[in-house]
């Protein structure tokens, strides 16, 4: 059974990308004076993996059914693969071969009331969870507040579901709630990327990336990158329009509720004793209490 053309060409823009990145120094290899293009030429990375130039060439046009975990750690090394780049290349092998039947939306997952209790038991963190669209699909009530232009955003689809994506991409006002949305930009896309790998044929999101690319030429130039990503974590800014800005550290951790979806558990807190941490709170008691107040403070923690 022959690999589906959107496969081959998968395999085959990520290892030309990946190559593209790799000096001939970096691979301790000399440089030479004649290079037409950057990166490594696909005999470099033959040799370098033990393969013939024959063999590799046939991998990079697609070709990746059958082949070996051996063969595959050896091309992962010799183009200096990380782990999330490793895996990917991995679930790209492993779903080389097409689908038996016409690609389907996956049936949505309902979330065990056992998450919903814990997420609604962090009263002084946002705490959401994810599927591998990005889709939010649990919160508790400190994430409806602090995500406020997200939830009330025009990308909100018709089932009233909020998406980290579609916001970032198609909402202009995510460039004033988010204040490095460049990275946000960069993260997102990576990690639809990885999902992409994992779940080629997943109808739905083949939707989501078919929109975006139509509608955003950010989106585009970032998904012709094909970067990868599985993890990630570290320290997110906003500009909250009732408290103001906001400094938060947030870090997500695998939730593994369902074989069929992949879902993800992100908590959002702030440091301790800072200004960030007197807002965040300040939204908790909002959350908590129903209300919700427009500040003018410019800047300054509001008092409640």
């Amino acid at each position: 059974m022959n690999q589906t053309g959107g496969s081959r060409a998968d395999i085959r823009d990520f290892l030309v990308s990946r190559r593209a990145k790799i000096t001939p120094e970096q691979a301790g290899l000399p440089s030479g004076s004649r290079r037409r293009v950057p990166g490594l030429r696909r005999e470099e990375v033959a040799v370098l993996a033990g393969v013939s130039t024959e063999w590799y060439t046939r991998l990079e046009k697609g070709h990746i059914s059958g082949v070996s975990e051996d063969v595959l750690d050896a091309v992962a090394r010799a183009l200096h693969l990380d782990e999330d780049e490793r895996t990917y290349l991995f679930d790209l092998a492993r779903t080389a071969q097409p689908a038996d039947r016409t690609p389907r939306r996956r049936k949505a997952v309902d979330i065990p009331p056992r998450v919903q209790w814990l997420l609604d038991s962090m009263t002084l963190s946002a705490a959401l969870v994810t599927n591998g669209c990005l889709d939010i699909v649990a919160t508790n009530a400190l994430t409806r507040a602090l995500f406020t232009p997200m939830f009330d955003s025009p990308t909100v689809d018709g089932r009233g579901r909020v998406n980290f994506a579609r916001y970032y991409f198609l909402d202009p006002g995510a460039r004033h709630f988010v204040e490095d949305w460049d990275s946000a930009a960069d993260v997102t896309t990576a990690l639809l990327r990885t999902e992409a790998g994992r779940s080629p044929n997943d109808r739905g999101l083949r939707e989501l990336i078919g929109e975006l690319s139509t509608i955003s030429g950010e989106f585009r130039t970032l998904w012709g990158t094909h970067d990868v990503r599985v993890h990630h974590g570290g320290v997110k800014r906003f500009h909250h329009p009732d408290v103001g800005p906001l400094e938060l550290t947030y870090q997500p951790l695998d939730l593994p509720i369902s074989t069929l979806e992949v879902h993800s558990l992100t908590i959002y807190t702030a440091q301790p004793g800072t200004p960030d941490a007197d807002r965040l709170q300040l939204l908790a008691s909002w959350a908590a209490t129903g209300t919700r107040h427009q500040s003018n403070t410019g800047g300054r923690t509001p008092s409640p």
